[in-house]
């Protein structure tokens, strides 16, 4: 059974407060119907001051979706890390692994757009050094322990739920990254299929005297739509896969490898490239694919083409993959 994933980030160019609301409200009660219907994670992720309203807290949004479910799990991919306080970052995260039973998996990364640096005054120069910091107090304040934090003594409550501590894994793509899981000996988490930087990683670990272990993403990953007619919804929705696909591209310079990032600059440029899938509920169970990724709310979809999708995911792709 691969693995199944519901992906939001929330985006919806132009969007006035009350029609995002509503939007958020829906994802809500998609991430409920998931977890009735027994898909695995729900993912989503942190962008901040995008034209286009991408969602800029992530944690805020998986407490909710906590709220409403039972068995799903979050995965944050990825929290900017340097862009937060590390004391109170820990402090969320524990709660949230608390209110959960440890369904929170945390990706931290350190991103790729200088500007959300500058929005927060955060020197972008010093983002590998403020990501260690931050890594070095989760750790510490998740032990319960008195530790030493910027030259004074803290301690922070309450524990949380998950032993030793809530799963927080490195992402990234670059040699840099790995070193710092290796560091750590937290796991690794690569924003692409990068087999030679998984070996990197395993060679540091070694070095270090740590020990971890790599979530790689298959080698297609691609963003799943399902519909009972694609070039319908590719003529009535492409325009959102590309609005999405378009502003990712935009943020990302050349040396930044991503599983889900695209060079086409048309909807028919988009379809023929493959990072983005419409397909009938048989396509996507004839693809065999490791892991399954819905995205229901694709660049602005409307809530009721979203459903659409996952209802034929969860009725009739599901059971044919149980089978």
């Amino acid at each position: 059974m691969p693995v199944t994933v519901v992906r939001f980030n929330l985006v919806a160019p132009g969007a006035p407060p009350a029609a995002l609301s509503a939007r958020y409200r829906a994802a809500l009660e998609m991430a409920a119907y998931a977890d009735e219907h027994g898909i695995s994670t729900v993912q989503t992720e942190e962008h901040h001051g995008a034209d286009n309203n991408w969602l800029p807290s992530p944690f805020a949004f998986a407490g909710a979706v906590f709220g409403a479910t039972r068995r799903i799990a979050v995965t944050v991919s990825a929290v900017i890390g340097p862009l937060h306080d590390p004391l109170r970052l820990a402090e969320e995260i524990a709660v949230l692994d608390l209110l959960s039973g440890g369904r929170l998996v945390t990706v931290a990364g350190i991103g790729y757009r200088p500007e959300e640096y500058d929005l927060f005054g955060v020197d972008w120069r010093h983002r590998g050094r403020i990501q260690d910091e931050l890594l070095q107090t989760l750790l510490a304040a998740w032990t319960g322990e008195e530790f030493t934090y910027r030259g004074r003594r803290v301690r922070l409550t309450p524990r949380p739920y998950t032993d030793p501590h809530p799963l927080l894994l490195v992402g990234g793509s670059s040699k840099a990254a790995a070193r710092r899981a290796a560091r750590f000996g937290l796991p690794f988490f690569p924003s692409a299929h990068l087999p030679e930087l998984e070996a990197y990683y395993k060679e540091k670990l070694t070095e270090y005297g740590t020990e971890g272990w790599t979530m790689m993403p298959a080698a297609e990953t691609p963003l799943l739509h399902l519909a009972d007619d694609p070039d319908r919804a590719w003529a009535e929705y492409g325009g959102h896969f590309l609005h999405e696909a378009r502003t990712y591209a935009s943020w990302q310079s050349g040396e930044i490898r991503s599983a889900v990032r695209s060079a086409a600059t048309t909807v028919a440029e988009l379809r023929a490239e493959g990072v983005y899938r419409v397909l009938t509920p048989e396509q996507c169970v004839a693809q065999g694919l490791d892991s399954l990724v819905l995205h229901p709310l694709a660049g602005g979809m409307p809530v009721e083409e979203g459903w659409r999708s996952l209802r034929l995911f969860a009725e009739r792709v599901l059971p044919a993959l149980a089978d």
